[in-house]
């Protein structure tokens, strides 16, 4: 299981690759649960993401239908230097959105840079926001040409993945991703307690924040619970 931390800031970053996370993620809270940061962080971040030999993650926003709108951010994000590139479905309604949208983000990123990992995420949540269920995206995200797929919490009210996915479904949706030889990350307010479930579900990738913060989500990721995460989890 690799561990994405999600820094605010270039001194958390920092934080998180001294701690050992495998996975970098820059994202803006601001504008929401997988919330689209700025060009000149994501490549400034890249910057300490290479000293470090570590891999970077960007998000480009909780999403409504909107193809080209979608398309063209990710590009962005390619563009910046991000090797895993994470799409929200928010306002994706089916199974054939999820295709249209999706095909249109993996054209844009594959003709850029081949080598980049697309990744459709999904709400566990879905039912608060009126979007696609997660265990309905696996297969047309495989045929978008997605390399992973991954279920976050879109209403961060400190409420957990675990509130709306007991382990059986979630071993469920990464199998949905396994079964079609993609990647499959969870995140969602996870926190200390959930690490032994999760080393039972065995995704490929968890997603964190709180846990790694020294007094919540707002507060600073601290790089000795990021080490204490990494211990944990290997």
């Amino acid at each position: 299981m690799k561990v994405l931390v999600s820094p605010m800031s270039i001194e958390e970053a920092l934080e998180s690759v001294r701690g050992g996370a495998d996975i970098i993620d820059v994202k803006n809270p601001a504008e929401g649960s997988l919330g689209a940061n700025f060009p000149w962080v994501i490549k400034s971040v890249k910057k300490i993401v290479d000293e470090h030999n570590k891999l970077l993650s960007a998000t480009v926003g909780d999403l409504d239908f909107k193809p080209g709108t979608a398309s063209l951010a990710a590009l962005g994000a390619a563009v910046s230097g991000a090797d895993y590139i994470k799409v929200g479905l928010f306002g994706i309604k089916n199974e054939n959105q999820v295709f249209e949208m999706m095909s249109s983000v993996v054209r844009a990123v594959k003709d850029y840079n081949p080598s980049a990992m697309v990744v459709a995420a999904g709400y566990a949540d879905h039912s608060r926001i009126g979007a696609v269920s997660p265990l309905s995206i696996a297969e047309s995200a495989y045929e978008a040409g997605c390399d992973g797929i991954m279920v976050d919490t879109a209403i961060k009210d400190g409420r957990n993945l675990f509130e709306f996915m007991d382990s059986r479904i979630l071993e469920e949706f990464v199998d949905s991703a396994h079964e079609r030889g993609m990647f499959c990350a969870l995140a969602g307010s996870l926190s200390w307690e959930h690490i032994p479930l999760l080393k039972d579900i065995n995704p490929d990738i968890i997603g964190v924040r709180t846990m790694v913060c020294e007094n919540g989500r707002n507060s600073m990721i601290k790089q000795d619970l990021v080490a204490k995460l990494m211990a944990s989890v290997r």
